[in-house]
């Protein structure tokens, strides 16, 4: 058993205090006085340097943890391997293309693909990447070359700081199957029935994806500011889209004007 330097969110506030680990549990001395098992955790975020532990119970419980990036790095690996969460051995690209180009230094690695209530781990000896299960875009059980011969992979298409990013998974092909079916069923809350839009509806967030502006699709599909407006509050309704920007529009006022045409006329003396 390891002691290790914490901060635990306790009763409002962070506590400092160090914390005995060991593989398959951490141990809270006082004023927390708490033994988690790694197995009654079934979800495990990471939000900067912050852990954030969901721990089966009546009811469930919230554990926040702080620590050093080199702490952490050990903690995640620990509950990773003994929580409670669906998981297999196999060799991950992750990330593997970026903007519809190879992501540099991409490269297969041999670990393990662990899926929580939140999320997707990709973790080996030298990674451990999450990809939260709402920013998953599509899963797709396919071929790519591998070492020169086609082969079965599964690839996870996620959204990442509004750039469509894709991992890879390789392992036998009867396990590809079983994981690209959980991934689904695990992300089938933002899947849609695809009637929801209508045509133009459909053009604007084609346009939106492509990254083009308020402005441009305004142009290009020939439609008022205003309907376009109505539009982004039916997709944003819908959940498939968010405000990133309120543009201000303004117009010149009486003195705005008398400005503008005093300093014209400077201009032209």
């Amino acid at each position: 058993m390891t002691e290790v330097p914490l901060k635990v969110e306790h009763d409002g506030k962070w506590v400092v205090l160090k914390a005995s680990v060991s593989e398959d549990r951490i141990t809270f001395p006082e004023p927390i006085d708490k033994e988690i098992l790694f197995k009654s955790i079934f979800d495990l975020e990471e939000k900067k340097n912050v852990l954030v532990l969901t721990v089966k119970g009546n009811p469930d419980s919230i554990i926040r943890i702080a620590s050093v990036e080199k702490v952490l790095v050990v903690l995640k690996r620990l509950i990773l391997a003994g929580c409670n969460a669906y998981r297999l051995m196999a060799y991950f690209m992750s990330p593997a293309i970026r903007g519809g180009v190879l992501a540099k230094n991409a490269q297969w690695e041999k670990g393990s693909i662990v899926v929580v209530k939140t999320g997707i781990w990709f973790v080996s000896a030298a990674k451990q990447i999450c990809v939260p299960l709402t920013d998953v875009a599509a899963i797709e059980l396919t071929k790519r070359e591998v070492q020169g011969k086609q082969t079965d992979i599964v690839r996870i298409d996620h959204v990442e700081s509004g750039e469509v990013v894709s991992s890879l998974v390789l392992c036998p092909l009867s396990t590809l199957q079983v994981l690209a079916n959980f991934l689904k069923d695990a992300t089938k809350g933002i899947d849609m029935a695809g009637n929801e839009l209508d045509a133009v509806d459909q053009q604007v967030a084609m346009l939106v994806y492509s990254g083009m502006d308020s402005h441009a699709i305004e142009n290009m599909l020939n439609i008022p500011h205003k309907q376009l407006d109505e539009i982004y509050d039916r997709i944003i309704k819908l959940g498939i889209a968010e405000v990133i920007i309120i543009r201000r529009e303004v117009q010149l006022t009486t003195k705005g004007v008398r400005y503008i045409s005093d300093a014209t006329k400077t201009q032209t003396n």
